[in-house]
């Protein structure tokens, strides 16, 4: 059997938590509209692969994120390929002490955590992915500067995402005061916590080194569209 963090969407997708947010049918899904683009295929046979390619993109892409090489789906072509570090928690490093005020966001905030999440592309943020899972920030005068909270589910699993800092605010810490307060209530629920990184991403990685995560695993990262213009390049 394959590690479910192999096929890190199709596992959250059918994943007791966030299965009522997975929509498609003939053997591939995607999350729903507004949460995300990520979709996956049942398996990597020529059926499963096309499905793929019959998922509604009102968004105008779709990603997958697969261990394995993949075909292209029929009719649709690839926007940005990536490589990918997966990183999986091994035991959350000792806190280093700092004066950082970090606050659970709500839903009050989420036209702020768009905006931050559309500037500063940590990754593909949508009207709704707030509502993936608990998000924190750190504000500066009812300003939102920093965040970071939960994407993919797959069972016993939770990934850290969204993690990003105003250009303001960037180099003062807030990126792993914010991602351990994430990270501590993922242990609190009993789940290990991951995350994806660009391979190259040198800075990023050395920051969840010292938190505590190690590399499990690369992943390939394709952003796919059946348009013939590119709709611009969301990151992972």
């Amino acid at each position: 059997m394959t590690h479910p963090l192999d096929r890190p969407v199709w596992s959250a997708l059918t994943s007791e938590r966030q299965a009522p947010l997975a929509v498609g049918a003939g053997g591939a899904l995607r999350l729903a509209p507004g949460y995300g683009v990520f979709a996956a295929s049942m398996d990597q046979s020529p059926q499963g692969v096309a499905a793929i390619a019959a998922l509604d993109q009102p968004e105008g892409m779709l990603a997958t994120v697969e261990a394995d090489p993949t075909p292209v789906p029929p009719g649709l072509r690839v926007l940005k390929a990536a490589v990918l570090s997966q990183m999986v928690l091994v035991e959350l490093a000792p806190a280093k002490v700092r004066d950082i005020a970090i606050e659970p966001l709500t839903e009050a905030d989420a036209p702020a955590m768009l905006a931050l999440g559309t500037l500063t592309e940590p990754g593909s943020f949508f009207e709704r992915t707030h509502r993936l899972g608990d998000f924190f920030g750190v504000k500066q005068d009812g300003r939102l500067l920093a965040m970071a909270g939960e994407r993919l589910k797959p069972d016993g699993f939770t990934e850290v995402s969204g993690v990003c800092a105003h250009p303001d605010a960037r180099g003062r810490g807030y990126a792993g005061a914010l991602m351990r307060a994430v990270i501590e209530r993922i242990l609190a629920r009993g789940e290990t916590a991951f995350l994806h990184s660009y391979v190259d991403n040198a800075g990023a990685i050395a920051l969840y080194h010292s938190l505590g995560f190690t590399i499990r695993a690369p992943m390939r990262m394709r952003m796919l569209t059946r348009g013939d213009l590119a709709q611009g390049q969301p990151g992972a």
